[in-house]
C-alpha cells in the first residue's frame, strides 16, 4: 500500500481539519508503516500559487504547517513529508499529462465552478488546471490510495481517468488507478456558530472555530459560547438529526475521545449544555494543550523543521524518479 496525500500551506490549522484529516493521518502513517507500506504527506505549495500570496508568507506558511503536522503526530521517520515545490516531477508530469486530459473534463470541475464563479475570465490558469497537477501528485507515486473527504472524490476521479487514458493512449500500464481511502472514523466538523456549515478558517468570526493555536482559555470559552439549542441530550445520537449544533458538539467529542457518538449521548443523555460544554472543553484542551506545546517548541527552530522538509523531498524525489522517466519515454520525450 502507498498513501499519498497533500494538503494547502495556508496555516492557521483548526480542530476541523485536525479530526478531519491529520489525525486520520496519523493513524494510517503508523498503521502503514507497520505492514511495510509508504504514506507521503506533502504541503502543497505548488497549488498556492493560484492565490494571491506574498512569497514571504508562503515560505513562512509552509514552515508552519509542516511544523503543525508534526506537532499533531506525523514522523517524519515513518512518513515521507515534504513541500511539492522541492520535487520537480510534481510539475513536470503536470505538464505531461496535460496532454492527457480535456477541457471537457476540467471545466465540469465543481471547485473551478465554484472558485471561478462569475469572473472566469480573470481567473488564474493555475485555477482551471490545477486538478492535472492535483493527479500528477498521486500518480507519479504510483499511489494505491488517496485519503479523500467528499468535497475530493471528484478530482480523484479525474485523476483516475488521466491515468487510464494515458495508459491507453500510449499503450501501457505505466500508471497505478488509486483508489479512494474513505476513513469512517473521519468526522465532519461544523462551525461552532453554525451547525450547517462546515468549520473554516475563512470565516470572519474566530468563534467559529477551535483553532490548534488557542491556548486553554479560549478553547473553554468558545465551547462556552457555541451555539446550542435549550433542550437536554437524549439517549440516541440519531435523534440529533434535527439539532445540527447539538449533533456537531457530540460528534466532536466522540471524535477527540475515540468514541462513538451513540456511546457519548448515552453517557450524557438527559443531561443539558450547562454539562456538556465544560466536560467537552475539558477534553479538548487535554487532547490539543500538548499539541500546541509541540508547536511552539517547533516553531522556535525553524531550520530543523525545514531540514525535515528538505530530507522528506529527496526521498520523495528518489520514489518519483522512476514513474516520470517512464511517462517521459513512452510519450518520445527520452531520445
Amino acid at each position: 500500500m502507498r498513501i499519498v496525500s497533500g494538503i494547502q500551506t495556508t496555516g492557521n490549522l483548526h480542530l476541523g481539519n485536525y479530526l478531519g484529516a491529520i489525525k486520520q493521518w496519523v493513524s494510517m502513517q503508523d498503521d502503514v508503516a507497520a505492514k511495510g507500506g509508504d504514506c507521503l504527506f506533502f504541503l502543497a505549495d505548488l497549488h498556492s500559487l493560484t492565490i494571491a500570496i506574498p512569497p514571504a508568507e508562503r515560505a513562512a506558511t509552509t514552515i508552519e504547517m509542516a511544523a503543525t503536522l508534526m506537532a499533531a503526530g506525523i514522523d517524519p521517520a515513518k512518513a515521507v513529508l515534504f513541500n511539492q515545490a522541492r520535487v520537480p516531477a510534481h510539475a513536470e508530469l503536470c505538464w505531461i499529462l496535460q496532454g492527457t486530459a480535456r477541457m471537457g473534463w476540467l471545466n465540469r470541475m465543481t471547485q473551478w465552478k465554484d472558485k471561478a464563479g462569475k469572473n472566469r475570465e480573470g481567473a488564474s490558469v493555475g485555477l482551471f488546471t490545477y486538478p492535472v497537477l492535483q493527479a500528477a501528485d498521486v500518480l507519479v507515486y504510483q499511489a494505491t490510495h488517496v485519503p479523500v473527504g467528499e468535497d475530493q472524490k471528484q478530482h480523484l476521479e479525474l485523476a483516475r481517468d488521466i491515468a487510464e487514458k494515458f495508459n491507453t493512449d500510449f499503450e501501457t500500464e505505466l500508471f497505478t488507478l488509486p483508489e479512494p481511502f474513505i476513513s469512517k472514523a473521519a468526522p465532519r466538523i461544523m462551525s461552532l456558530r453554525d451547525g450547517n456549515a462546515k468549520m473554516s478558517k475563512s470565516d470572519p468570526s474566530d468563534m467559529t472555530r477551535i483553532n490548534l493555536t488557542d491556548d486553554d482559555d479560549l478553547i473553554a470559552q468558545k465551547f462556552r459560547k457555541a451555539r446550542t439549542d435549550p433542550d437536554p441530550l437524549p439517549d440516541s445520537f440519531d435523534a440529533l438529526a434535527e439539532r445540527a449544533e447539538a449533533r456537531n458538539l457530540v460528534t466532536i467529542y466522540a471524535a477527540l475521545a475515540d468514541r462513538t457518538p451513540q456511546s457519548v449521548v448515552e453517557e450524557f443523555a438527559g443531561q443539558g449544555f450547562g454539562a456538556f460544554k465544560p466536560a467537552l472543553a475539558d477534553l479538548a484542551i487535554a487532547q490539543l494543550g500538548p499539541i500546541r506545546d509541540r508547536l511552539t517548541r517547533l516553531l522556535d527552530d525553524k531550520a530543523a523543521v525545514a531540514a525535515h522538509l528538505k530530507a522528506g523531498a529527496e526521498r520523495a524525489d528518489a520514489l518519483a524518479a522512476s514513474t516520470l522517466k517512464a511517462a517521459q519515454q513512452a510519450t518520445g520525450l527520452q531520445v
